[in-house]
């Protein structure tokens, strides 16, 4: 959208490719950015080069060999890896789109390249032995990439729950701790996606669990980020993304349900709501959760604890504990790939015994 208010069209109809994901929203932000560079540039869709793109990704933090021109995003940390590959993907799309409709044909080939398959890709492709050539984007960070998550300092759980206020805190730095929830998950519940009893009329699961399902009309905007089928029948949800819970999640359910917090007769139907203020009763957005963590990390001198970190800590715990099943990690954080898993937390601990006897082998020494 212009500053005017006016429709940018040619953003829009490429957005509306996306539209009712989380892609459609991320997209739109890097896009936004990179239309506001570009008319700075004075460059138009058809004028725009492979260079040009190359010097904008500089620009934004991207590490290219060539002049980049005037600042930009003045007083703004560079973008990390992960958010420039978010926005190179977001370019290639973009003006590959752009060439399908006739514009700027010359850029849109240079984009449109291939590269071989690494294992890694055959591994998480259906019939990935058979391919041969993978989409490569020129845009994109290079160099091997290896992250290593920020996790939570140690004992932050405890201190967290002996710092929040009210039962509904306490709730949910548990079921973020214990069930490895995204935030957006965890906001988007409903009551009904809960069986926290065993065998449950579901089916899916003997144990108590609770059913991730993504749903794009939810009041809060909390979306999940998995799509997995789901339904109701005959008042009992099945599919979605399941999710065992833990003694201490149930326990804290049943204490914040039965408190005074959570208003009697509310028709959203969602687990979490709002406490105070003009919306107490109301559907609690992400964006609220993110704040009253980061406010309690502050309080007990964690510094701004964000709730992405519960996820990694909730994963490389399942991993130690599994002696390094990927498979188990994998199921138990809802991951898509155990190639994720293995590239985000397959890091040895140089503290580990084995670790030690292996090298003291290697070495030539006695145990």
């Amino acid at each position: 959208m212009w500053p005017e208010g006016s429709i940018h069209p040619e953003a829009d109809r490429f957005l509306r490719l996306h539209d009712g994901s989380g892609t459609q929203k991320t997209y739109a932000y890097f896009l936004v950015d990179h239309l506001r560079w570009l008319e700075r540039e004075c460059l138009t869709f058809e004028r725009v080069v492979l260079q040009d793109l190359e010097r904008y990704m500089g620009i934004v933090g991207a590490e290219v060999h060539m002049p980049l021109g005037e600042p930009w995003r003045v007083g703004k940390r560079p973008l990390g890896r992960s958010a420039l590959s978010i926005a190179a993907s977001c370019l290639k799309g973009f003006y590959l789109h752009q060439a399908s409709l006739g514009v700027n044909a010359d850029l849109g080939e240079k984009l449109d390249g291939t590269r071989l398959p690494s294992r890694v890709d055959r591994r998480r492709s259906f019939l990935g032995h058979v391919k041969t050539a993978m989409p490569a984007n020129p845009l994109a960070p290079k160099g091997p990439h290896r992250r290593h998550p920020k996790m939570l300092p140690g004992g932050a759980r405890e201190q967290l729950l002996e710092t929040v206020n009210s039962a509904r805190d306490r709730m949910a730095v548990t079921w973020l701790a214990d069930g490895g929830l995204r935030i957006g998950e965890l906001c988007g519940l409903h009551l009904v996606d809960l069986h926290l009893r065993e065998n449950a009329a579901c089916g899916e699961c003997r144990s108590p669990h609770l059913h991730v399902c993504h749903r794009p009309g939810n009041p809060n905007g909390a979306e999940a980020k998995t799509k997995h089928p789901w339904r109701i029948e005959n008042g009992t949800i099945t599919g979605g993304l399941i999710k065992r819970v833990s003694p201490a999640m149930v326990h804290t359910y049943f204490d914040y349900l039965t408190s005074s917090e959570y208003p009697r007769g509310v028709r959203h139907g969602m687990l979490l709501v709002q406490l105070h203020g003009a919306g107490a009763g109301e559907p609690w957005a992400p964006a609220g959760a993110r704040r009253m963590l980061g406010r309690a990390g502050k309080r007990a001198g964690l510094g701004a604890v964000k709730p992405h970190a519960f996820r990694h800590s909730f994963t490389s715990a399942v991993l130690d504990a599994a002696d390094g099943n990927l498979l188990i990690a994998r199921d138990a954080g809802g991951w898509a790939s155990a190639a994720t898993v293995d590239e985000v937390y397959g890091h040895v601990d140089i503290h580990d015994p084995a670790f030690d006897v292996a090298l003291r082998t290697v070495w030539g020494e006695r145990k």
